[in-house]
């Protein structure tokens, strides 16, 4: 019988579920050709890598598990407190018990790629999703804090189920009832905080996106409103636009 050649092994070996690709490793070990054993290798490695991803994403559910009393537990975060123009955007997301997400973190850890499939994964697995959003007019009204504050309360008051717990990245919000806890970095922390991290960057990311094709001239695409040596110099020549929060522009203008 012909020996499958090393580009054929690979092929099959791309195509195995990774729960039983050990075993298919296994019965390759007998084949002496080097080539074959560096793909063991590779291959081994990958199992590996499979696992300690599904460690750590176990660990991200530490502070869900800390409440097993609460049905409901919501994880807040918000995206936009820094840039120079643009909304303040918060997510909420609550997950069922026993959702398993791998590859998910902070919205910051990840690539806009990665971003964008995990966004569709977390809206189908989740229990509610909602977003909160508060205006450069909120934000040069009341101050970029109080203005994340409300767009926070907005994502929660948004949901479709009341949560019975909140679980909050470094922050804790003003006048909710619900028990609350704040996470110091909870967006690497807790599954539900990072799951809302990647909504909110998400949400904004294509707001900002759509603002690019109404005023061109700052490249809201490209730098998603922060202040860009690109952007600043756009500001100076151009002025500002409707979405630029004239309290963070004072000192430029």
């Amino acid at each position: 019988m012909t020996k499958m050649t090393i580009s054929d092994i690979k092929d099959m070996l791309d195509n195995v579920p990774i729960c039983y690709l050990e075993n298919k490793l296994n019965m390759l070990k007998v084949d002496e050709r080097l080539g074959v054993k560096k793909l063991i290798d590779r291959y081994e490695k990958k199992i590996a890598d499979y696992e300690k991803e599904i460690e750590r994403t176990d660990k991200m559910k530490t502070y869900e598990n800390k409440y097993p009393d609460k049905k409901y537990i919501c994880g807040i975060d918000e995206v936009g407190r820094g840039p120079l123009s643009g909304p303040v955007v918060s997510a909420a997301v609550i997950f069922p018990k026993d959702v398993d997400i791998l590859y998910i973190n902070d919205s910051k850890k990840l690539t806009e790629a990665k971003r964008e499939q995990l966004y569709d994964i977390i809206m189908e697995k989740a229990i509610s999703v909602s977003v909160g959003m508060s205006s450069v007019e909120v934000i040069d009204d009341i101050n970029i804090l109080n203005a994340t504050y409300e767009s926070m309360i907005s994502a929660i008051s948004k949901l479709e189920v009341e949560p019975d717990m909140v679980l909050v990245d470094a922050v804790t919000i003003p006048k909710i009832q619900i028990p609350q806890e704040a996470i110091i970095k909870g967006d690497a922390k807790s599954i539900s905080i990072a799951a809302a991290s990647i909504i909110a960057k998400v949400y904004r990311d294509r707001l900002m996106k759509d603002y690019d094709e109404l005023f061109p001239e700052y490249k809201f695409a490209k730098n998603k409103g922060y202040g860009t040596k690109e952007h600043i110099e756009a500001l100076k020549e151009y002025g500002a636009c409707p979405i630029h929060r004239r309290s963070f522009i004072k000192s430029i203008l």
